[in-house]
């Protein structure tokens, strides 16, 4: 779970430190005050883009550290195993985005790439933003989100493997067969592309190897201070143990405790003098050489020119080179690579036609568990005569398509008798917004991440309603951990944690701070959200039998 964020110089926060515990927090304030500001800070963390515009005015870069406890998460710890990033049950997510544009994500201290902090964070943390309901709309949206409720993620990758390769080949097959000022275009563009990879020639790890040179370069001044007063310590130690072993010498001295004294002063001073040794191998080993540090740097940029102009990342360049390399040899061999190209293709539909059975009917028994799981919460939000229903719409293509053999879409029919149709063309804002809160609360019960955060996704509610939406997210709070941002009283006052928001302003700057509320602060947080402006004894007591139920 989300256990501690800070931020530095982002938008309107100077300085921001915050714990987190499980349960259900609520995140309120006035409008404007900032509430979502922690959730955009925490989006860069998981591998949002940056935009240098978000660095506070007047300072060189802003800082994100998010701390996350992985402890009841085996699939994060897992995948940071993988990757020799897992170091204990605490993982630190760190972004750097500074004044000029540029941005540093981090992993555990390790420099990590966005796609990895976005991979990373899914597990880690769900969020449910405000404009949930506008995305539900899509029917990309919508076919991901029954895939994640039905946990057949291995059989979608299948699919959208056998498919991709399926068309790239058909592709490949086409040039083969296709014009002849076709065919010598695209040899031609390989040419040049493979041309220009082998003047590269990135080897294997030498990308990992100069960003670690590069950081060592970089920080060569400070490393070598750090290490020459580790040395001095543990020379002072040594000469210290030496000397308490002459002292405690002779047989004036000969007891137990003294000659197990001894014996450790004697481990320790052999130790010590082993470190010593160490640390100035370490020392031997790094120098301060900006010719070379320069050197590194070019380099990484023309890897990163380089990755940037095939819109790759840049670790993906050797095996763009395998695969470039590869379709310049098949072009060229003619033939052969046709009837071979052909064979592929068939063993590829067999194996699609296979896995997208499969995926089907997994489809489909998900697609009736939600639908019934997810009326029965929308009847707890006053739409028990709505009607929702998934359908599963075969695609008119026979050839593979990436996403399966049917398309998704999620119809509405809010009108007792009325047929079902497209979200979009049924339901209000309002209507749509419980929709979208009704399916993030079902998907969340079988998500397998231990953080749920909705931002403001109970906008266009009120009333009853309300208190109901506040009563689904402290039931889903008591498995997984709940952030939530919001405006209304009845779904404040289910949080049991409450952090407000509040900025204060001048002439010369703007401030958003937030403060954990203790009981009384409580009972005013919610009165002023009850009340408005003044806040009446009514108001108050209102508040506290709120909280009180």
């Amino acid at each position: 779970m989300l256990a501690q964020i800070s931020i530095s110089n982002y938008t309107i926060v100077s300085s921001l430190d915050m714990e987190f515990f499980s349960g259900m927090t609520v995140i309120t304030g006035e409008t404007g005050a900032g509430k979502s500001i922690m959730l955009d800070a925490l989006g860069l963390c998981l591998g949002d883009r940056a935009d240098s515009k978000t660095v506070r005015h007047g300072c060189d870069r802003a800082e994100i550290v998010a701390n996350f406890d992985v402890t009841a998460i085996p699939l994060a710890i897992a995948w940071l195993k993988d990757r020799d990033l897992h170091t204990s049950n605490e993982c630190l997510l760190r972004r750097l985005v500074t004044a000029d544009g540029r941005s540093r994500a981090y992993i555990n201290g390790s420099v990590s790439t966005l796609q990895d902090c976005a991979e990373l964070g899914a597990l880690l943390i769900d969020i449910h933003s405000q404009h949930a309901h506008q995305s539900l709309l899509q029917k990309p949206v919508q076919r991901a989100l029954l895939d994640a409720y039905a946990g057949h993620k291995p059989l979608t990758r299948d699919v959208e493997q056998c498919a991709s390769d399926w068309l790239r080949k058909r592709r490949e097959l086409a040039l083969l067969t296709g014009s002849t000022d076709e065919h010598t275009s695209r040899i031609q563009l390989l040419t040049y592309q493979v041309e220009e990879l082998n003047v590269l020639s990135l080897q294997t790890g030498e990308l990992a190897a100069l960003e670690q040179e590069q950081n060592r370069l970089a920080n060569a001044e400070e490393i070598l201070e750090g290490a020459h007063q580790a040395l001095e310590l543990c020379d002072d130690q040594e000469t210290g143990a030496r000397q308490a072993l002459k002292l405690l010498g002779g047989d004036v001295h000969a007891t137990a405790a003294v000659i197990n004294a001894r014996n450790l002063l004697e481990s320790t001073a052999i130790q010590l003098g082993e470190a010593c040794g160490e640390i100035q191998r370490h020392i031997d080993s790094v120098q301060v050489n900006p010719d070379r540090l320069s050197e590194v740097q070019k380099r990484l940029e023309s890897v990163y020119d380089i990755a940037r102009k095939h819109k790759v990342m840049p670790e993906r360049l050797a095996e763009l080179h395998h695969s470039l390399q590869g379709e310049l040899q098949g072009l060229a061999s003619g033939g052969e690579r046709i009837e071979q190209l052909k064979l592929e293709m068939v063993d590829l539909t067999a194996q699609y036609t296979d896995s997208a059975i499969r995926l089907s009917k997994k489809r489909r028994s998900a697609a009736k568990k939600l639908v019934k799981n997810a009326s029965s919460v929308l009847a707890s939000l006053s739409m028990d005569g709505c009607q929702f229903e998934i359908a599963l719409i075969p695609l008119k293509s026979e050839d593979p398509h990436p996403h399966g053999n049917e398309d998704i879409e999620f119809l509405i029919s809010t009108n007792p008798g009325a047929p079902a149709r497209a979200l979009g063309k049924i339901a209000s804002g309002g209507e749509l917004s419980r929709i979208s809160l009704a399916i993030g609360v079902v998907t969340a019960n079988t998500a397998t991440v231990a953080s749920m955060v909705f931002d403001e996704v109970d906008v266009g509610i009120g009333g009853a309603v309300a208190e109901v939406v506040g009563k689904l997210l402290r039931t889903l709070s008591e498995r997984t951990q709940v952030l939530c941002v919001t405006h209304l009283a009845q779904v404040a006052s289910q949080g049991t944690h409450h952090l407000q928001v509040s900025k204060t302003s001048s002439d010369t700057f703007v401030e958003t701070s937030l403060k954990k509320l203790g009981s009384d602060d409580k009972v005013q947080e919610i009165a002023r959200m009850l009340g408005g402006v003044k806040i009446t004894p009514q108001t108050l007591a209102h508040a506290r039998e709120m909280l009180e139920s």
